[in-house]
């Protein structure tokens, strides 16, 4: 039999990899586009214990077909603090689980039809006028196109079984024995690290197994190690964000890691106990089928969808009872004091509960804007290097601007529609200076970031700590209690520069300094300014409203609402004897 190789191998094979990793890229980024925001959403609210965990990675998985991509999620969920570890982990169990719904899907013989089915979609998709009908074709037409590139990649690899140099080398890739077995989870974990897709490993596998070029046991135990090599997606996505994100994409690897150690000492017994359970799925996927002439082997996608799937829910009731010691285990990892320091990215006082409350929900605004602004005049601490300072300026500005957005969006609902005007007043008060907060915010962050960058000599540091000084007592203008309370001193005792003498003083400095020094430093007093400015923008925006008159009517008037009504003679009725 003569073997065009380009034609009848390579053609197939690689177009129908192309077309199958495309078909899961269309897939999941129609589902994303449709649902990932709502998902995220989702999570956030869902993942309060570990079950709650489980069960919203495995349902969220399930949707969005991309253990990877949940997994990626939840590690920047964790960076964000918008999840804790001990959530995140469960999790990331719940999402192996969810994981295997694409496999078992990928198994269904339906290579045929894929064609077919993505052409309608393309065309609805080509022509829709509405994005959600849109996403919706998308998703389609990529779920169509995993089947045919599947079928297309079969049939490639099927001439394969013909040529006897190709099937010695496949040969020392049977899993007949602990050591060879080891090797074929090693090279399925390494090719899945390299495309950041178990399921397209899976799908690779799949078509060697049904084309006959790999037996079924070998299939399942490389479907065994495609487990294991997509943890590495997680890790790479961890790398330059928070501990408690990598301690996240760890957990991820440590599970698969010690379910494919307690998988294959086990793995001999399982396939015995899968062959067994295969005569409710068709029948040995070791029999061939003959289709057209040809042989081919339509049950070991079943057989590898089926092993997948029962490895990773046994794997998650397996651990599960273990999430506190995972949580406790991985918080040791890295730690240090700097981790201790208050979370700034979780609020503290808004309860959803008060929003129906106005007279109670409005301190709780108030609160919490206070406490953005302690965590926004930190960033003078990180700019003079406290030991009590958060380490990263940017870490620390992700979580305050974390804080921003829930203190506006608590604050926007209690726009209530039947709330008399002044109530609406000063609630369009509170959003505003929530809104100058987070500039001010923004601005610090950017005087610490500029200060931590630069390497200053004498003359220039004794210009920024005076900046740094002088937005110190601009603060508590605005914060009676920061810092040191200074003692009372006649006016004009203690004066600070104005920025216009700081810049004059920076343009004074000439060999004392270089240009790159100079510029950080005009670069900085320009944060300031702005600084300064919000700083008076947010004492005019708290008395442009009488905000304690305000609610104090509105406690009166609940007061009025809850009392029990008197009797005629302006008595409380009282029980008859």
């Amino acid at each position: 039999m003569n073997i065009d190789i380009f034609k009848d191998i390579l053609v197939p094979v690689i177009g129908g990899l192309g077309i199958f990793m495309l078909g899961l890229e269309f897939m999941s980024n129609g589902i994303q586009a449709l649902s990932v925001n709502k998902m995220r959403a989702f999570l956030a609210r869902a993942a309060g214990t570990p079950i709650k965990g489980v069960i919203a990675g495995t349902l969220i998985t399930g949707v969005i077909q991309s253990s990877t991509a949940m997994t990626v999620m939840v590690v920047g969920l964790v960076n964000a603090g918008v999840v804790g570890l001990r959530p995140a982990i469960s999790v990331i169990m719940g999402a192996n689980v969810g994981t295997t719904l694409g496999n078992g899907l990928i198994a269904l013989p339906l290579g045929p039809l894929g064609l077919i089915f993505a052409g309608v979609f393309s065309l609805v998709y080509c022509f829709a006028k509405s994005e959600r009908i849109r996403n919706v074709a998308l998703a389609c037409m990529g779920f169509a196109l995993i089947f045919y590139g599947l079928n297309l990649m079969t049939g490639g690899l099927r001439p394969l079984r013909n040529i006897p140099e190709v099937m010695d080398v496949l040969s020392t890739l049977t899993a007949d024995s602990y050591y060879n077995l080891i090797k074929c989870v090693l090279i399925a974990a390494g090719v899945t690290a390299m495309i950041h897709s178990s399921s397209a490993t899976i799908g690779i596998v799949m078509g060697l197994g049904a084309a006959g070029v790999l037996d079924w046991t070998t299939a399942v135990a490389f479907s065994l190690g495609a487990d294991l090599g997509t943890t590495i997606t997680s890790w790479i996505a961890s790398i330059n964000l928070s501990k408690n994100a990598k301690r996240a994409a760890y957990a991820h690897m440590s599970f698969n890691i010690i379910g494919v150690c307690i998988t294959v000492p086990l793995f001999f017994l399982s396939i015995d106990i899968l062959a067994w359970a295969m005569q409710w799925f068709g029948g040995d996927p070791g029999v061939p089928v003959v289709v057209e002439g040809k042989e081919t082997f339509p049950l070991v996608p079943v057989a590898v969808g089926l092993y997948s799937t029962f490895f990773n829910v046994f794997n998650t009731a397996l651990l599960f009872p273990f999430v506190s010691v995972f949580e406790r285990v991985l918080s040791r990892i890295g730690r240090t004091d700097a981790e201790d320091v208050e979370d700034y990215s979780t609020p503290k006082f808004l309860d959803r509960r008060l929003t129906s409350d106005f007279a109670r929900a409005v301190p709780a605004v108030q609160q919490e804007t206070a406490r953005h602004l302690q965590a926004g005049a930190m960033f003078l601490d990180i700019a003079r290097s406290a030991k009590s300072a958060p380490s990263d300026p940017g870490e620390h500005y992700l979580a305050t601007d974390i804080l921003s957005r829930d203190i506006r969006d608590y604050t926007a609902s209690l726009m209530k529609e039947d709330l008399p005007y002044e109530q609406l007043d000063l609630v369009a008060s509170l959003i505003e200076e929530a809104d100058f907060t987070a500039a001010l915010t923004e601005s610090m962050h950017q005087v610490a970031r500029r200060v931590k960058r630069e390497k200053f000599s004498e003359p220039a540091l004794a210009i920024v700590n005076q900046a740094l000084s002088k937005l110190d007592a601009s603060l508590q203008e605005i914060m009676p209690d920061y810092g040191v309370v200074r003692p009372s001193m006649p006016a004009g005792h203690v004066s600070l520069p104005t920025v216009t003498e700081l810049r004059a003083q920076t343009l004074a400095l000439g060999p004392n300094a270089g240009a790159a020094e100079r510029g950080t430093i005009l670069a900085l007093l320009g944060s300031v300014e702005r600084a300064e400015i919000l700083i008076r923008r947010i004492d005019e925006e708290r008395k442009s409203v009488n905000r304690q008159s305000v609610l104090s009517r509105a406690s009166q008037k609940r007061e009025r609402q809850v009392r029990p009504p008197l009797d005629e003679g302006g008595l409380s009725p009282m029980p008859a004897e």
